[in-house]
């Protein structure tokens, strides 16, 4: 018979089992049991008996069967409201009446960054869809959050590409990757999606055969082709209902020095390659620094990218630096090959006498 003590260590053991369980549920859906097996080394038969407690206690819901057996968190409490668009909505009044009463009970930087997020991708679809109805559905499980924002409207890709003369709906995108990007600036700084893209674990933006998505911790942005074009924009925001993250935190990191304003973006080349087209010309290396003359703090992103030409190299690390003095300049996440071509160009100056920036 087990003694207090070891009855103590059980307990416990099992709650980081559980812990553990509940917080990657979602990664491994089909593959949890192998997973905590390995991590907590007991048997398969041990975590199964853990995810039958968590099945039987409404946690995790069980799908399938044998060899496709599946495990997901079980909603505790599911929001559903569709809003008419009249002049009369206000982001704030369903923020303070509806959504905050559901999220209940949440560390004050969580209540924050959903404020934040909420507030801002709500507004957006007021003032920019064209829409005449909104539609809000959030999902609330033991370990996080999550919400959809959803309009009938344009379609905010298209508007962008319409309103900025672009060439497509993914040029909107690395436009939005930028950030600052707005199409009323008399009304909007352009700064509540890339932010709000940041402050959540995932951040996703569906409008009509396009798909921007943000992982918290990736520096980069993601864009493909959606399978079904949709009508609209689907705005989807997921955060763990624990997480430590701050508002001011993330504020904090695309500040500059002492300039506590948003002045540092980060350029992903890759979202300015179509296709199989190689990165070589002039135009392209326009399009992919437009607007970032707006920031004091700029990185130049290659991750994802294998190579780049000469003339493209060349406008951005000594045409557009020369220029733009006061900009810093840098590129990271190069291969060899794009730091050998960064460095040609900057060296072109060299021969004249013209002192360039070194990149990262």
């Amino acid at each position: 018979m087990l003694g207090v003590s070891s009855l103590v260590k059980v307990r416990k053991s099992g709650e980081k089992i559980r812990s553990y369980i509940l917080e990657n549920i979602e990664r491994y859906p089909n593959g949890i049991v192998k997973h905590a097996a390995e991590r907590f080394q007991i048997t398969r038969q041990a975590v199964n008996k853990h995810l039958k407690n968590l099945v039987a206690e409404k946690v995790l819901v069980q799908e399938g069967a044998t060899r496709n057996l599946t495990y997901k968190l079980c909603p505790l409490a599911e929001f559903d409201k569709q809003y008419p668009l009249t002049p009369e909505l206000q982001e704030d009044v369903v923020w303070r009446n509806d959504i905050r009463p559901f999220l209940g009970q949440m560390p004050e930087n969580v209540v924050d960054i959903w404020s934040y997020g909420f507030t801002e991708m709500f507004n957006n679809a007021i003032d920019h869809s064209e829409a005449t109805r909104i539609s809000v559905h959030l999902e609330k499980t033991a370990t996080g959050s999550e919400a959809w924002i959803i309009d009938n409207g344009i379609g905010i890709f298209k508007k962008i590409q319409a309103a900025l003369d672009l060439l497509d709906e993914r040029h909107a995108v690395l436009e939005l990757s930028k950030g600052k990007l707005t199409t009323d600036p008399t009304r909007h700084t352009g700064e509540g999606i890339f932010f709000s893209s940041r402050m959540f674990d995932n951040f996703r933006i569906i409008s009509s055969g396009t798909h921007f998505s943000h992982q918290f911790g990736d520096e980069e942005d993601w864009v493909f082709e959606a399978q079904k074009p949709s009508t609209g924009t689907s705005v989807f925001m997921r955060l763990n209902n624990h997480t430590s993250r701050t508002t001011k935190k993330v504020f904090s990191e695309f500040s500059s020095g002492d300039d506590i304003g948003f002045t540092k973006t980060v350029v992903p080349v890759r979202l300015a390659q179509y296709g199989d087209d190689k990165l070589v010309s002039r135009s392209q290396a326009k399009r992919l620094l437009d607007r970032v003359d707006r920031f004091r703090t700029v990185l130049i992103d290659f991750d994802g990218v294998a190579v780049i030409g000469q003339a493209f190299a060349d406008e951005i690390f000594r045409v557009f630096r020369n220029s733009h003095p006061g900009i810093d300049l840098y590129a990271v996440n190069a291969n060899t090959d794009i730091q050998d071509m960064v460095v040609r160009a900057q060296s072109v100056d060299l021969k004249f006498g013209v002192a360039a920036k070194d990149s990262r």
